[in-house]
């Protein structure tokens, strides 16, 4: 796993894994808060936790762009192979392709997380607010 998160470049890898913490927690504190309210404004309480799904969607979006940058690298050494006479193989597109799939992987991982974080957490909360109002 540590080999996969250098491979994939320890800067995006880092500022994944530091938004994965940071939607992570922002779901589950605003959870906690909302469950632990007697706030009943569920629009309010689903629109906060809802940020927290819209975070996951940039995560995601910082991997694909990691990967761009990932296939920039790859192009700009492939040219620089190909000008000073070096023979290209194929072996090495393809490990270099292997290697720009991981930050997308691990944005995608992150979004579904945090989809299914906002997703329990919307259902116990209308639940909760449910039973609030039939009491």
């Amino acid at each position: 796993m540590k080999d996969l998160f250098y491979m994939g470049g320890t800067f995006y890898m880092g500022l994944l894994t530091l938004l994965l913490i940071i939607t992570t927690a922002w779901i589950i504190y605003h959870f906690i808060l909302a469950y632990n309210s007697k706030q009943k404004d569920k629009m309010d309480v689903l629109r906060k936790l809802g940020y927290g799904k819209t975070m996951g969607l940039f995560v995601l979006t910082i991997g694909i762009f990691g990967q761009l940058h990932g296939f920039s690298n790859m192009f700009d050494a492939i040219d620089g192979l190909i000008t000073s006479g070096g023979e290209l193989k194929p072996y090495m597109v393809f490990s270099a392709i292997k290697v720009t799939m991981i930050t997308p992987m691990y944005g995608i991982l992150i979004y579904l997380l945090s989809l299914l974080l906002w997703f329990v957490a919307s259902i116990l909360i209308e639940k909760k607010l449910e039973n609030q109002d039939s009491v």
